[in-house]
């Protein structure tokens, strides 16, 4: 692999152990994806202060230091960790004291979580702790090179905002906090961004519900390839893309799509793919999406709802402004629990604008930093939740054994209030 003098003097140790231990690392990486040469990044967004039984253990041997040289350099030595070279921020992660008395989440890894966020924003880490970095400050440009975790932010970042990034992993993330690299290859390199393949949608694509049944058959129909869609789509807002990308990353690996006319560098159809020939475009119709709400519905059975769970990704202002005026004057059904997640920014804005007043006099609770996935918890007893989440209705069952039903924003409060499922697909 080509290096800079930059590069090869971080390499050798002038920067320290810890920078020459992640250059080491990025060097084995790029290698391996036979990359020719890294690119410079400013911005990373990666995961070191979420707790787990490894990073408990190696807290306990040697402290964060060792936790980071270990999970996030791939390196066994005993080194300090200097203040990250560039902007990173810490992604979604465990649930913190909000959850006492909600939940079984155990007292140990709050406290862990705790101590960590202390270490680790020490060193320049932004502990913005949401799944949507997008939402609150994290806003990289069109091309851009980023190096960022979390498929449904992957994807985002690369497909709405125009940015480029791989999924990078906990160690890739590590490393280049800490030097502002990353290998040049997948997404970074133009040619690899345009389109790979074709949906047509010939049923109408207009509701957040359908963006999110739409993405769930694009994701399945094209794994990791990247499309270019078309079709009876409705103008989206964010939050309908944000549940696009979401789902397109679930049931498939897609880190990049296109949607011409709306995403950065596909105004046509044309341009979506550079130029080269269009492969035969795959249907997406009546039946179809039917067939995907069929999918995200196979594990409910029981229509009696015990939790009800929003905000994944996390949720926007706009979403929990819709959320407090359906629960508006409304109780939650005894024995349903509401949880709604959202970043804890943007949490401070609803506590000014009066929507988590509204929510929690209605019984409901809004949560911050982390998602019942994330953390591996749910409300005590929970044996069937409810959710307008292609990602978690398809991820929560498998996570915590749990039954799922997979609706509209509208028939889920209306679950949460009654504690029955009446859900249905409503003609497109």
């Amino acid at each position: 692999m080509y290096l800079t003098d930059e590069e090869k003097s971080m390499h050798a140790g002038d920067e320290g152990d810890a920078v020459a231990a992640a250059m080491d690392l990025l060097i084995r990486y790029g290698e391996a994806l036979g990359a020719e040469r890294l690119c410079e990044t400013r911005n990373v967004a990666g995961t070191m202060t979420q707790p787990s039984p490894a990073k408990a253990k190696l807290f306990a041997e040697g402290g964060w230091a060792k936790s980071y040289a270990v999970i996030n350099l791939d390196c066994d030595d005993d080194i300090e960790i200097p203040r990250m070279k560039v902007p990173m921020c810490q992604l979604q992660h465990g649930f913190t004291g909000e959850v006492k008395g909600l939940s079984p989440y155990p007292l140990k890894n709050i406290e862990l979580q705790d101590d960590a966020e202390a270490f680790f924003s020490d060193r320049g880490v932004n502990v913005l702790a949401t799944c949507t970095p997008y939402q609150v400050g994290n806003l990289p440009v069109r091309g851009e090179h980023c190096a960022w975790m979390e498929s449904s932010a992957v994807v985002y970042c690369n497909s709405v905002l125009g940015a480029r990034t791989n999924c990078e992993g906990g160690a890739s993330t590590g490393a280049a906090g800490l030097t502002g690299k990353i290998p040049y290859w997948g997404n970074h390199l133009p040619e690899n961004r345009y389109a790979t393949r074709l949906v047509r949608a010939e049923t109408p694509v207009a509701s957040m519900q359908d963006w999110g049944l739409f993405g769930y058959f694009v994701g399945e129909a094209v794994q990791e390839e990247r499309p270019a869609v078309t079709g009876r789509l409705g103008q989206p807002i964010l939050d309908e893309l944000k549940h696009f990308g979401a789902a397109t990353a679930t049931s498939g690996g897609v880190e990049m799509y296109h949607i011409p006319g709306i995403t950065p560098e596909a105004p046509t159809l044309e341009a979506a793919f550079g130029g080269h020939r269009m492969p035969e475009a795959i249907t997406y119709g009546a039946a179809e999406r039917r067939a995907a709400y069929e999918a995200l519905n196979s594990q409910g059975t029981s229509e009696d709802v015990d939790f009800i769970l929003l905000g994944c990704p996390h949720a926007s202002l706009t979403q929990l402004s819709d959320i407090a005026r359906m629960l508006e004057g409304k109780r939650l059904h005894d024995g349903s629990e509401l949880w709604i997640m959202t970043p804890r920014a943007l949490r401070s804005v609803a506590d000014r604008n009066g929507y988590t007043a509204v929510i929690e006099a209605a019984g409901g609770h809004l949560l911050t930093d982390s998602c019942p996935a994330m953390s591996r918890t749910a409300p005590e007893g929970t044996r069937v939740f409810a959710t307008d989440s292609a990602k978690q209705a398809h991820y929560l069952p498998a996570i915590l054994g749990i039954e799922a039903w997979f609706g509209t924003l509208e028939e889920c409060i209306q679950a949460a209030v009654t504690g029955r499922w009446r859900g249905e697909l409503a003609a497109a």
